[in-house]
């Protein structure tokens, strides 16, 4: 049984004191690839370094978090566009836009988005949008541009996710799923369609039941694949089986 942690900083600071030994749970636990979504310009190096120590295990993306866009987004992106053609990478991402953490920003978050999307579009890569508290008002923005890519950590409604399914894009999970609270994320996913869905951790943030509050590590994805069994009414290893393959169509693996 193999399977993909689509989302996860595992360069984050919080793993500095045994980074190699968390890695080393992951695979044990089955991870078969985690991959690793850009912050930042300081997340840049940490993110190269893990992933060529780790070559087999690692893959890294590029991009700005919104919650990184500051007055100075231009000149960011003019540093962070050269990687591209320096690596390889997965997917353009982190992107997208933040209502609950700043909202005067907002302007600035959408040119920043859009800008990134072409980027996606020249390269033919995928997106991994952050949506929080803005999954319409991303899905308007992308319009009828022809990208596709992953809502990340979706725990939008049905029509957004009916949106984002119609465009062709997929949904990501993680340890939200668990959570006694969110009965209405596990109910709408068993609704959703078994081909759209992705795992994720989105460590060292979001741990699930029954680390809630804790630091999340990718070896805990395993917690996820069981409740979303639960909510499919399927086993764990279909569901790796069905969201791993799912990982490598939208991420080309």
């Amino acid at each position: 049984m193999t399977i993909i942690d689509t989302h996860a900083h595992l360069y984050s600071d919080q793993f500095n004191a045994d980074r190699e030994a968390m890695v080393q749970r992951a695979l044990a636990s089955g991870l078969e690839l985690m991959l690793l979504p850009n912050i930042d310009l300081d997340s840049v190096g940490p993110m190269h370094q893990l992933e060529d120590a780790h070559p087999q295990h690692m893959r890294s993306m590029m991009g700005l978090h919104p919650g990184s866009v500051e007055s100075d987004w231009q000149e960011v992106l003019e540093l962070l566009r050269p990687w591209f053609e320096k690596r390889n990478y997965v997917a353009v991402g982190e992107i997208g836009i933040d209502l609950y953490w700043r909202q005067d920003n907002l302007p600035e978050q959408q040119q920043a988005f859009l800008q990134q999307v072409q980027w996606a579009l020249e390269l033919d890569l995928p997106v991994v949008i952050h949506s929080r508290e803005s999954c319409s008002l991303l899905l308007d923005l992308l319009g009828d541009l022809p990208v596709r890519g992953v809502f990340h950590c979706f725990t939008g409604n049905s029509e957004e996710a009916k949106r984002i399914i119609d465009r062709g894009m997929y949904v990501g999970i993680g340890g939200v799923l668990t959570y006694k609270a969110n009965q209405p994320v596990r109910d709408l996913f068993s609704q959703l369609p078994r081909d759209r869905v992705v795992l994720e951790t989105d460590a060292p943030y979001l741990a699930p039941i029954p680390h809630r509050g804790k630091r999340n590590e990718s070896a805990y994805i395993n917690h996820v694949a069981a409740t979303l069994a639960d909510v499919w009414g399927i086993s764990v290893s279909e569901v790796c089986s069905i969201t791993s393959q799912n990982a490598k169509e939208l991420f080309r693996l």
